[in-house]
Protein backbone atom coordinates (compact mmCIF):
# COMPACT_ATOMS: atom_id res chain seq x y z
CA UNK A 1 0.00 0.00 0.00
CA UNK A 2 1.31 3.39 -0.91
CA UNK A 3 2.20 5.55 2.05
CA UNK A 4 -0.35 8.34 2.56
CA UNK A 5 0.60 11.97 2.80
CA UNK A 6 -0.01 13.81 6.04
CA UNK A 7 -2.87 15.81 4.60
CA UNK A 8 -4.72 12.57 3.88
CA UNK A 9 -5.93 12.48 7.47
CA UNK A 10 -7.99 15.63 6.91
CA UNK A 11 -10.04 14.66 3.87
CA UNK A 12 -13.82 15.11 3.79
CA UNK A 13 -14.57 11.49 4.64
CA UNK A 14 -12.36 11.53 7.74
CA UNK A 15 -13.89 14.81 8.90
CA UNK A 16 -17.43 13.48 8.40
CA UNK A 17 -16.48 10.33 10.32
CA UNK A 18 -14.85 12.33 13.13
CA UNK A 19 -17.94 14.49 13.58
CA UNK A 20 -19.74 11.48 15.04
CA UNK A 21 -17.10 11.38 17.77
CA UNK A 22 -17.52 15.15 18.14
CA UNK A 23 -21.27 14.78 18.67
CA UNK A 24 -20.98 11.75 20.94
CA UNK A 25 -19.80 14.06 23.72
CA UNK A 26 -23.48 14.88 24.16
CA UNK A 27 -23.96 11.42 25.61
CA UNK A 28 -20.51 10.62 27.03
CA UNK A 29 -19.70 13.97 28.61
CA UNK A 30 -23.14 15.40 29.31
CA UNK A 31 -25.37 12.41 30.06
CA UNK A 32 -22.94 9.85 31.46
CA UNK A 33 -20.30 11.98 33.13
CA UNK A 34 -20.62 15.66 33.95
CA UNK A 35 -24.31 16.61 33.99
CA UNK A 36 -27.07 14.01 34.07
CA UNK A 37 -25.37 11.35 36.21
CA UNK A 38 -24.33 14.08 38.69
CA UNK A 39 -27.92 15.34 38.69
CA UNK A 40 -29.20 11.83 39.51
CA UNK A 41 -26.74 11.37 42.38
CA UNK A 42 -27.32 14.81 43.87
CA UNK A 43 -29.40 15.50 46.97
CA UNK A 44 -32.46 16.01 44.78
CA UNK A 45 -33.06 12.27 44.54
CA UNK A 46 -31.81 11.05 47.93
CA UNK A 47 -28.62 10.33 49.84
CA UNK A 48 -25.49 10.54 47.64
CA UNK A 49 -24.19 7.12 48.71
CA UNK A 50 -27.55 5.47 48.03
CA UNK A 51 -28.07 7.12 44.64
CA UNK A 52 -24.48 6.35 43.60
CA UNK A 53 -24.99 2.69 44.49
CA UNK A 54 -28.32 2.61 42.63
CA UNK A 55 -26.74 4.15 39.56
CA UNK A 56 -23.89 1.63 39.63
CA UNK A 57 -26.46 -1.19 39.86
CA UNK A 58 -28.43 0.18 36.90
CA UNK A 59 -25.34 0.52 34.75
CA UNK A 60 -24.27 -2.98 35.75
CA UNK A 61 -27.59 -4.32 34.42
CA UNK A 62 -27.07 -2.37 31.20
CA UNK A 63 -23.68 -4.03 30.87
CA UNK A 64 -25.23 -7.47 31.21
CA UNK A 65 -27.82 -6.57 28.56
CA UNK A 66 -25.12 -5.48 26.13
CA UNK A 67 -23.12 -8.63 26.77
CA UNK A 68 -26.14 -10.71 25.79
CA UNK A 69 -27.23 -8.69 22.73
CA UNK A 70 -24.07 -7.10 21.31
CA UNK A 71 -22.22 -10.19 20.03
CA UNK A 72 -24.12 -10.42 16.77
CA UNK A 73 -24.89 -6.79 15.93
CA UNK A 74 -21.66 -6.06 14.07
CA UNK A 75 -21.59 -9.49 12.47
CA UNK A 76 -25.13 -9.15 11.06
CA UNK A 77 -24.40 -5.61 9.87
CA UNK A 78 -21.32 -6.90 8.01
CA UNK A 79 -23.17 -9.78 6.44
CA UNK A 80 -26.06 -7.60 5.29
CA UNK A 81 -23.90 -4.63 4.29
CA UNK A 82 -25.92 -2.36 6.58
CA UNK A 83 -23.28 -1.08 8.99
CA UNK A 84 -24.03 2.55 8.14
CA UNK A 85 -27.78 1.98 8.34
CA UNK A 86 -27.52 0.50 11.83
CA UNK A 87 -25.13 3.23 12.90
CA UNK A 88 -27.89 5.68 12.06
CA UNK A 89 -30.65 3.70 13.79
CA UNK A 90 -28.71 3.09 16.99
CA UNK A 91 -27.42 6.66 17.14
CA UNK A 92 -30.86 8.16 16.87
CA UNK A 93 -32.22 5.83 19.53
CA UNK A 94 -29.54 7.29 21.82
CA UNK A 95 -30.63 10.77 20.75
CA UNK A 96 -34.25 9.94 21.64
CA UNK A 97 -33.32 8.49 25.03
CA UNK A 98 -31.21 11.58 25.79
CA UNK A 99 -34.16 13.83 24.94
CA UNK A 100 -36.45 11.78 27.20
CA UNK A 101 -34.18 12.64 30.13
CA UNK A 102 -36.07 15.94 30.13
CA UNK A 103 -38.90 14.16 31.97
CA UNK A 104 -36.72 13.07 34.91
CA UNK A 105 -37.54 15.52 37.69
CA UNK A 106 -37.59 15.28 41.49
CA UNK A 107 -41.24 16.36 41.78
CA UNK A 108 -42.38 13.76 39.27
CA UNK A 109 -45.75 11.97 39.65
CA UNK A 110 -43.58 8.83 39.87
CA UNK A 111 -42.16 10.08 43.15
CA UNK A 112 -38.52 10.80 43.90
CA UNK A 113 -37.44 7.16 43.77
CA UNK A 114 -39.50 6.53 40.65
CA UNK A 115 -37.89 9.51 38.92
CA UNK A 116 -34.44 8.30 39.98
CA UNK A 117 -35.01 4.87 38.46
CA UNK A 118 -36.50 6.38 35.31
CA UNK A 119 -33.30 8.39 34.90
CA UNK A 120 -31.13 5.34 35.58
CA UNK A 121 -33.16 3.32 33.04
CA UNK A 122 -32.77 5.97 30.35
CA UNK A 123 -29.05 6.25 31.03
CA UNK A 124 -28.64 2.47 31.03
CA UNK A 125 -30.57 2.01 27.77
CA UNK A 126 -28.60 4.87 26.28
CA UNK A 127 -25.40 3.01 27.10
CA UNK A 128 -26.77 -0.12 25.40
CA UNK A 129 -27.60 1.58 22.11
CA UNK A 130 -24.53 3.80 22.23
CA UNK A 131 -22.39 0.67 22.36
CA UNK A 132 -24.28 -0.82 19.40
CA UNK A 133 -23.68 2.37 17.43
CA UNK A 134 -20.00 2.38 18.41
CA UNK A 135 -19.55 -1.11 16.92
CA UNK A 136 -20.64 0.14 13.49
CA UNK A 137 -18.73 3.41 13.86
CA UNK A 138 -15.42 1.83 14.91
CA UNK A 139 -15.72 -0.70 12.09
CA UNK A 140 -15.34 2.17 9.61
CA UNK A 141 -11.85 3.15 10.82
CA UNK A 142 -9.97 0.66 8.65
CA UNK A 143 -11.87 1.84 5.57
CA UNK A 144 -11.00 5.53 5.93
CA UNK A 145 -7.34 5.14 6.95
CA UNK A 146 -4.13 3.27 6.18
CA UNK A 147 -1.77 1.49 8.60
CA UNK A 148 0.42 4.60 8.66
CA UNK A 149 -2.42 7.02 9.47
CA UNK A 150 -4.70 4.86 11.61
CA UNK A 151 -3.40 6.07 14.95
CA UNK A 152 -3.68 9.73 13.98
CA UNK A 153 -7.16 9.35 12.51
CA UNK A 154 -8.39 7.39 15.53
CA UNK A 155 -6.83 10.01 17.79
CA UNK A 156 -8.32 12.82 15.71
CA UNK A 157 -11.81 11.38 16.11
CA UNK A 158 -11.42 10.79 19.83
CA UNK A 159 -9.79 14.18 20.28
CA UNK A 160 -12.63 15.93 18.46
CA UNK A 161 -14.97 14.15 20.84
CA UNK A 162 -13.28 15.95 23.69
CA UNK A 163 -13.29 19.27 21.84
CA UNK A 164 -16.99 18.82 21.15
CA UNK A 165 -17.43 18.15 24.85
CA UNK A 166 -15.63 21.39 25.71
CA UNK A 167 -17.87 23.51 23.53
CA UNK A 168 -21.08 21.75 24.50
CA UNK A 169 -20.33 21.91 28.23
CA UNK A 170 -19.50 25.61 27.95
CA UNK A 171 -22.73 26.29 26.10
CA UNK A 172 -24.76 24.39 28.69
CA UNK A 173 -22.94 26.01 31.60
CA UNK A 174 -23.32 29.57 30.33
CA UNK A 175 -26.78 29.06 28.91
CA UNK A 176 -28.54 26.97 31.54
CA UNK A 177 -26.45 25.83 34.55
CA UNK A 178 -24.68 28.94 35.85
CA UNK A 179 -27.27 31.74 35.59
CA UNK A 180 -30.24 31.94 37.96
CA UNK A 181 -32.37 32.56 34.90
CA UNK A 182 -30.90 31.00 31.77
CA UNK A 183 -31.79 31.14 28.12
CA UNK A 184 -35.50 31.05 27.33
CA UNK A 185 -36.24 31.93 30.98
CA UNK A 186 -35.07 28.53 32.23
CA UNK A 187 -34.41 28.30 35.98
CA UNK A 188 -33.09 25.56 38.24
CA UNK A 189 -36.47 24.90 39.82
CA UNK A 190 -37.37 21.20 39.71
CA UNK A 191 -34.13 20.55 37.81
CA UNK A 192 -35.46 22.37 34.73
CA UNK A 193 -32.06 23.77 33.73
CA UNK A 194 -30.52 20.28 33.68
CA UNK A 195 -33.51 18.79 31.87
CA UNK A 196 -33.47 21.43 29.14
CA UNK A 197 -29.72 20.92 28.81
CA UNK A 198 -30.45 17.29 27.94
CA UNK A 199 -32.76 18.37 25.11
CA UNK A 200 -29.98 20.60 23.78
CA UNK A 201 -27.48 17.72 24.05
CA UNK A 202 -29.80 15.40 22.14
CA UNK A 203 -30.08 17.87 19.28
CA UNK A 204 -26.30 18.34 19.27
CA UNK A 205 -25.62 14.61 18.85
CA UNK A 206 -28.34 14.13 16.26
CA UNK A 207 -27.08 16.88 13.97
CA UNK A 208 -23.42 15.89 14.35
CA UNK A 209 -24.13 12.26 13.44
CA UNK A 210 -25.71 12.99 10.07
CA UNK A 211 -22.59 13.60 7.87
CA UNK A 212 -21.03 10.14 8.37
CA UNK A 213 -24.24 8.44 7.28
CA UNK A 214 -23.74 9.91 3.80
CA UNK A 215 -19.92 9.90 3.66
CA UNK A 216 -19.24 6.22 4.46
CA UNK A 217 -21.68 3.79 2.82
CA UNK A 218 -22.20 0.27 4.12
CA UNK A 219 -20.14 -2.58 2.69
CA UNK A 220 -21.30 -6.18 2.57
CA UNK A 221 -19.01 -9.04 3.55
CA UNK A 222 -18.11 -10.84 0.33
CA UNK A 223 -20.00 -14.09 -0.14
CA UNK A 224 -22.23 -13.50 2.90
CA UNK A 225 -26.00 -13.98 2.86
CA UNK A 226 -27.79 -13.01 6.02
CA UNK A 227 -31.22 -12.27 4.58
CA UNK A 228 -32.73 -15.37 6.20
CA UNK A 229 -30.30 -15.65 9.10
CA UNK A 230 -31.99 -16.27 12.45
CA UNK A 231 -30.73 -15.04 15.79
CA UNK A 232 -29.69 -18.60 16.64
CA UNK A 233 -27.80 -18.84 13.35
CA UNK A 234 -26.01 -15.60 14.20
CA UNK A 235 -24.87 -16.94 17.56
CA UNK A 236 -23.65 -20.14 15.89
CA UNK A 237 -21.63 -18.03 13.46
CA UNK A 238 -20.28 -15.99 16.38
CA UNK A 239 -19.08 -19.16 18.09
CA UNK A 240 -17.37 -20.14 14.84
CA UNK A 241 -15.68 -16.74 14.78
CA UNK A 242 -14.36 -17.22 18.30
CA UNK A 243 -12.99 -20.70 17.50
CA UNK A 244 -11.26 -19.44 14.34
CA UNK A 245 -9.77 -16.52 16.24
CA UNK A 246 -8.42 -18.82 18.93
CA UNK A 247 -6.91 -21.14 16.35
CA UNK A 248 -5.40 -18.58 13.95
CA UNK A 249 -4.63 -15.59 16.20
CA UNK A 250 -4.86 -16.36 19.94
CA UNK A 251 -3.08 -13.11 20.81
CA UNK A 252 -6.08 -11.26 19.38
CA UNK A 253 -8.23 -13.12 21.89
CA UNK A 254 -5.77 -12.17 24.64
CA UNK A 255 -6.04 -8.54 23.55
CA UNK A 256 -9.84 -8.66 23.48
CA UNK A 257 -9.90 -10.00 27.03
CA UNK A 258 -7.32 -7.52 28.34
CA UNK A 259 -8.95 -4.56 26.63
CA UNK A 260 -12.35 -5.64 27.92
CA UNK A 261 -11.06 -5.21 31.46
CA UNK A 262 -9.14 -1.96 31.10
CA UNK A 263 -11.78 -0.34 28.86
CA UNK A 264 -14.34 -0.96 31.59
CA UNK A 265 -11.98 0.74 34.01
CA UNK A 266 -11.66 3.69 31.62
CA UNK A 267 -15.44 3.91 31.34
CA UNK A 268 -15.61 3.85 35.13
CA UNK A 269 -13.26 6.84 35.33
CA UNK A 270 -15.67 8.90 33.24
CA UNK A 271 -18.86 7.55 34.75
CA UNK A 272 -17.88 7.97 38.38
CA UNK A 273 -15.21 10.68 38.22
CA UNK A 274 -17.66 13.58 38.23
CA UNK A 275 -19.77 11.86 40.88
CA UNK A 276 -16.71 11.65 43.16
CA UNK A 277 -15.83 15.28 42.39
CA UNK A 278 -19.28 16.36 43.59
CA UNK A 279 -19.82 13.92 46.45
CA UNK A 280 -16.28 13.66 47.87
CA UNK A 281 -14.52 16.88 46.89
CA UNK A 282 -17.51 19.20 47.24
CA UNK A 283 -17.80 20.39 43.66
CA UNK A 284 -21.05 22.18 42.83
CA UNK A 285 -22.89 21.41 39.58
CA UNK A 286 -21.20 24.46 38.08
CA UNK A 287 -17.79 23.39 39.37
CA UNK A 288 -18.26 19.96 37.81
CA UNK A 289 -19.05 21.54 34.45
CA UNK A 290 -16.04 23.84 34.60
CA UNK A 291 -13.86 20.88 35.52
CA UNK A 292 -15.42 18.99 32.64
CA UNK A 293 -14.45 21.75 30.23
CA UNK A 294 -10.88 21.81 31.52
CA UNK A 295 -10.70 18.01 31.45
CA UNK A 296 -11.89 17.90 27.85
CA UNK A 297 -9.31 20.52 26.81
CA UNK A 298 -6.52 18.45 28.34
CA UNK A 299 -7.90 15.14 27.05
CA UNK A 300 -8.50 16.44 23.54
CA UNK A 301 -4.96 17.79 23.15
CA UNK A 302 -3.45 14.65 24.70
CA UNK A 303 -5.45 12.24 22.55
CA UNK A 304 -4.64 13.96 19.26
CA UNK A 305 -0.96 14.19 20.29
CA UNK A 306 -0.78 10.55 21.37
CA UNK A 307 -2.29 9.57 18.01
CA UNK A 308 1.01 10.44 16.36
CA UNK A 309 2.83 8.47 19.07
CA UNK A 310 0.54 5.52 18.33
CA UNK A 311 1.68 5.54 14.68
CA UNK A 312 5.33 5.81 15.78
CA UNK A 313 5.75 3.36 18.68
CA UNK A 314 2.60 1.26 18.34
CA UNK A 315 -0.73 1.25 20.20
CA UNK A 316 0.24 -1.35 22.82
CA UNK A 317 2.98 0.87 24.27
CA UNK A 318 0.60 3.83 24.34
CA UNK A 319 -1.94 1.72 26.25
CA UNK A 320 0.63 0.52 28.79
CA UNK A 321 2.01 4.00 29.42
CA UNK A 322 -1.51 5.35 29.91
CA UNK A 323 -2.71 2.61 32.26
CA UNK A 324 0.42 2.79 34.43
CA UNK A 325 0.04 6.54 34.85
CA UNK A 326 -3.66 6.22 35.67
CA UNK A 327 -3.14 3.56 38.34
CA UNK A 328 -0.56 5.72 40.12
CA UNK A 329 -2.73 8.82 39.80
CA UNK A 330 -5.87 7.07 41.07
CA UNK A 331 -4.06 5.82 44.17
CA UNK A 332 -2.88 9.37 44.89
CA UNK A 333 -6.45 10.68 44.58
CA UNK A 334 -7.63 8.10 47.13
CA UNK A 335 -4.96 8.88 49.72
CA UNK A 336 -5.18 12.65 49.25
CA UNK A 337 -8.99 12.86 49.13
CA UNK A 338 -9.21 14.97 52.29
CA UNK A 339 -6.93 17.74 51.00
CA UNK A 340 -9.73 19.70 49.36
CA UNK A 341 -10.95 20.31 45.84
CA UNK A 342 -7.60 21.68 44.67
CA UNK A 343 -5.98 18.24 44.75
CA UNK A 344 -8.73 16.81 42.58
CA UNK A 345 -8.24 19.62 40.08
CA UNK A 346 -4.59 18.68 39.72
CA UNK A 347 -4.77 14.89 39.88
CA UNK A 348 -8.10 14.69 38.07
CA UNK A 349 -6.73 16.63 35.11
CA UNK A 350 -3.61 14.45 35.06
CA UNK A 351 -5.92 11.43 34.93
CA UNK A 352 -7.73 12.81 31.88
CA UNK A 353 -4.45 13.08 29.98
CA UNK A 354 -4.31 9.30 29.64
CA UNK A 355 -7.93 8.14 29.31
CA UNK A 356 -8.43 9.19 25.70
CA UNK A 357 -5.09 7.90 24.39
CA UNK A 358 -5.74 4.47 25.94
CA UNK A 359 -9.20 4.31 24.35
CA UNK A 360 -8.02 5.53 20.96
CA UNK A 361 -4.99 3.21 20.91
CA UNK A 362 -7.19 0.26 21.83
CA UNK A 363 -9.40 1.00 18.83
CA UNK A 364 -6.45 1.42 16.47
CA UNK A 365 -4.75 -1.77 17.75
CA UNK A 366 -7.71 -3.87 16.68
CA UNK A 367 -8.34 -1.97 13.44
CA UNK A 368 -4.75 -2.67 12.38
CA UNK A 369 -5.17 -6.44 12.55
CA UNK A 370 -8.65 -6.96 11.03
CA UNK A 371 -8.86 -8.10 7.39
CA UNK A 372 -11.10 -6.17 5.02
CA UNK A 373 -14.77 -7.06 5.30
CA UNK A 374 -14.64 -8.40 8.87
CA UNK A 375 -14.48 -5.07 10.70
CA UNK A 376 -17.99 -5.05 12.08
CA UNK A 377 -17.80 -8.71 13.06
CA UNK A 378 -14.57 -8.33 15.04
CA UNK A 379 -15.50 -4.94 16.49
CA UNK A 380 -18.79 -6.53 17.50
CA UNK A 381 -16.75 -9.10 19.39
CA UNK A 382 -14.70 -6.20 20.78
CA UNK A 383 -17.91 -4.68 22.11
CA UNK A 384 -19.07 -8.04 23.38
CA UNK A 385 -15.94 -8.78 25.38
CA UNK A 386 -15.98 -5.24 26.70
CA UNK A 387 -19.58 -5.38 27.77
CA UNK A 388 -19.33 -8.93 29.01
CA UNK A 389 -17.36 -7.46 31.90
CA UNK A 390 -18.93 -3.99 31.90
CA UNK A 391 -20.56 -4.79 35.22
CA UNK A 392 -17.07 -4.69 36.76
CA UNK A 393 -16.65 -0.93 37.15
CA UNK A 394 -20.14 -0.26 38.56
CA UNK A 395 -19.91 -3.36 40.75
CA UNK A 396 -16.42 -2.58 42.06
CA UNK A 397 -17.32 1.06 42.63
CA UNK A 398 -20.47 0.16 44.56
CA UNK A 399 -18.75 -2.67 46.45
CA UNK A 400 -15.79 -0.46 47.38
CA UNK A 401 -18.13 2.28 48.64
CA UNK A 402 -20.02 -0.28 50.73
CA UNK A 403 -16.86 -1.85 52.14
CA UNK A 404 -15.35 1.56 52.78
CA UNK A 405 -18.24 2.43 55.10
CA UNK A 406 -16.61 0.12 57.65
CA UNK A 407 -13.51 2.32 57.73
CA UNK A 408 -14.98 5.82 57.98
CA UNK A 409 -16.55 7.56 60.98
CA UNK A 410 -20.26 7.03 61.45
CA UNK A 411 -22.22 9.48 59.32
CA UNK A 412 -19.24 10.23 57.04
CA UNK A 413 -19.32 9.45 53.33
CA UNK A 414 -17.37 6.47 52.05
CA UNK A 415 -17.90 7.40 48.41
CA UNK A 416 -14.19 8.07 47.79
CA UNK A 417 -13.44 4.39 48.42
CA UNK A 418 -14.99 3.72 45.02
CA UNK A 419 -11.78 5.08 43.51
CA UNK A 420 -9.93 1.95 44.62
CA UNK A 421 -12.39 -0.27 42.78
CA UNK A 422 -11.74 1.55 39.50
CA UNK A 423 -7.96 1.54 40.05
CA UNK A 424 -7.98 -2.21 40.64
CA UNK A 425 -9.71 -2.82 37.30
CA UNK A 426 -7.18 -0.64 35.45
CA UNK A 427 -4.30 -2.48 37.14
CA UNK A 428 -5.66 -5.93 36.20
CA UNK A 429 -6.11 -4.75 32.60
CA UNK A 430 -2.50 -3.54 32.55
CA UNK A 431 -1.20 -6.88 33.78
CA UNK A 432 -3.30 -8.76 31.22
CA UNK A 433 -2.05 -6.79 28.20
CA UNK A 434 1.66 -7.21 28.99
CA UNK A 435 1.99 -10.67 27.34
CA UNK A 436 0.00 -9.68 24.21
CA UNK A 437 2.24 -9.63 21.12
CA UNK A 438 0.86 -7.41 18.39
CA UNK A 439 2.80 -9.20 15.64
CA UNK A 440 0.99 -12.42 16.58
CA UNK A 441 -2.44 -10.78 16.57
CA UNK A 442 -2.67 -10.38 12.80
CA UNK A 443 -5.92 -11.71 11.36
CA UNK A 444 -4.77 -12.00 7.74
CA UNK A 445 -5.50 -15.72 7.82
CA UNK A 446 -8.87 -15.25 9.49
CA UNK A 447 -11.24 -16.94 7.05
CA UNK A 448 -14.60 -18.67 7.10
Amino acid sequence: MKAPKKHDILNKTVIAWSLWDWGSAAFNAVATTFVFSVYLTSGLFGDADDTSTSLSFGLMLAGFAIAIMAPITGQRADRKGKGTFWLGINTFVVVLLTALMFFVRPESPLGTQGALWLGIALLGLGNVFFEFASVNYNAMLGRISTPKTMGRISGLGWGLGYVGGIILLLVLYLGFIAPEVGWFGVTGEDGLNIRVAMLFAAAWFGLSAIPVLFAVPGRKLEGADAEHESIIDSYKLLWGTIKRLWKSAPHTVFFLLASAVFRDGLAGVFTFGAIIAAGTFGFSAGDVLIFGVAANVVAGIATITFGALDDKIGPKKVIMISLTAMVIDGILIFFLHDMGSGIFWVLGLILTVFVGPAQSASRSFLARVIPEGREGEVFGLYATTGRAVSFLAPMMFGLSVSLGSNFVPEGASSQYWGILGIVLILFVGLIMIIPVKSEKARLDTFKD
